[in-house]
């Protein structure tokens, strides 16, 4: 069985469908699209499938050749962003949508790994889970696949679950990286409404101005961030939504903004969700205006068990060679809901770079801009991974059991 040589024999269909997803993204947990096209490329496998009540996941289980045999899960997520895309392919989103996460590299790579794993289905020492998820990016689409029991779909509960996450710098095009322990941060929000009282802007003394005191709050933030926590245990808060008023001569009644908050440690979130409000009712007083600052929790930090993500770089180097993996030596800030999914059973999620063969990894644009773009090329070898990673898995269980 040469999962990597027949992943390779689907590149030209893997190519495809990545293309027509990238060309109608979807966000949220509403994807009626995406969640067809994933449906039509499990069309005929020998899958039990079912469909989310409350949102477009799908789950299909694969039974292996031994009847009650443990379970893997693996995931890929496959919503959009609200960015317009800027890239020129001849495949880009049109409108104000766009993958500019990879999602779509995610979505074909899972479906792939279907198919790979249903033709050798024979030679599975238990069952897979093939967990397509919606609503990554801030609706918190692992929870509520969780919430609808996506961990039982095969009757036992996973052994170990994984993902792969691509990126369209940092890594050079083929190389996989992954580390022990934290690998993202948690990710909250801050949500601060300044009421005041408006007036006209010729006479600020007779109003009560709420965007001088929203001003001082995000610089207040920064500056309680840079003397109250350990710089070893790191913290961000970017405030990425701000608002307030209408024309120049108006000082309206409120100004609102949002932020991101990321963190580690228990010790670290503990303290912002305590401290970030206390500093902007603080600022509010001496403006003798009221705030109302609500501190939102999001996803967890992502911690992989060190003996998962051990395994998938030994996977790593025994499939697609040494060269191909990078371990990572610290984490970063960005965030992921598949942190629900591996504080319940012991998994571990890896990158995948995706960088475009002409572009410098470490100047080309990031997830998240209108200019990312991923490199087709890799497609083959994430589904070739996602597979190898469910039939090793299961032997060693088969073999420890």
């Amino acid at each position: 069985m040469n999962l990597r040589d027949d992943a390779r024999a689907l590149s030209d269909d893997l190519i495809r469908m990545r293309h027509d997803l990238h060309r109608t993204p979807e966000v949220g947990l509403d994807l009626p699209r995406t969640q067809e096209r994933v449906l039509a490329a499990l069309d005929g496998l020998p899958l039990e499938i079912s469909t989310g009540e409350g949102l477009s996941s799908v789950t299909a289980v694969l039974r292996g050749a031994r009847p009650g045999g443990p379970t893997v899960l693996l995931r890929g997520d496959m919503d959009a962003l609200p960015v317009a895309e800027r890239t020129g392919l001849p495949y880009a989103a049109e409108g104000d949508l766009m993958h500019a996460c990879g999602h779509d590299l995610h979505t074909t790579m899972l479906a792939g790994s279907a198919r790979l794993l249903a033709t050798h289905r024979d030679r599975l020492a238990g069952d897979v889970v093939f967990m397509f998820q919606p609503g990554e990016e801030g609706w918190d689409g692992a929870g509520h696949m969780l919430a609808e029991g996506v961990l039982d779909a095969s009757g036992t509960r996973p052994v170990a679950a994984y993902a792969l996450h691509v990126s369209s710098s940092i890594h050079a095009s083929g190389v996989f990286a992954t580390r022990t322990g934290p690998l993202l941060a948690a990710s909250n929000v801050l949500d601060v409404t300044v009421r005041g009282a408006g007036g006209h802007g010729s006479a600020p003394h007779r109003a009560k101005d709420p965007i001088p005191a929203a001003c001082e709050m995000v610089t207040a933030l920064q500056t309680w961030l840079s003397r109250a926590f350990d710089v070893f245990d790191p913290v961000v808060l970017t405030v990425g939504s701000f608002h307030a008023g209408t024309l120049p001569n108006i000082i309206p009644d409120t100004a609102r903004f949002t932020a991101t908050v990321r963190s580690f440690s228990p010790e670290a979130f503990e303290r912002l969700r305590e401290g970030l409000p206390a500093v902007c009712r603080g600022v509010a007083a001496a403006h003798g205006l009221e705030v109302d600052a609500e501190f939102i929790e999001q996803y967890p930090t992502t911690v992989n068990d060190a003996a998962e993500a051990d395994f998938i770089a030994e996977t790593v180097r025994e499939v697609h060679g040494e060269e191909r993996y990078e371990p990572m030596e610290n984490p970063i800030l960005g965030a992921e809901d598949f942190s629900r999914v591996i504080a319940e059973v012991p998994g571990a999620m890896a990158f995948l770079g995706a960088t475009l063969p002409d572009r410098d990894p470490e100047t080309a644009p990031s997830n998240h801009s209108p200019l990312a773009a991923f490199d087709d090329a890799v497609l083959a070898d994430g589904s070739a991974l996602y597979a190898e990673l469910a039939v090793r898995r299961l032997e060693a269980e088969a073999v420890t059991a």
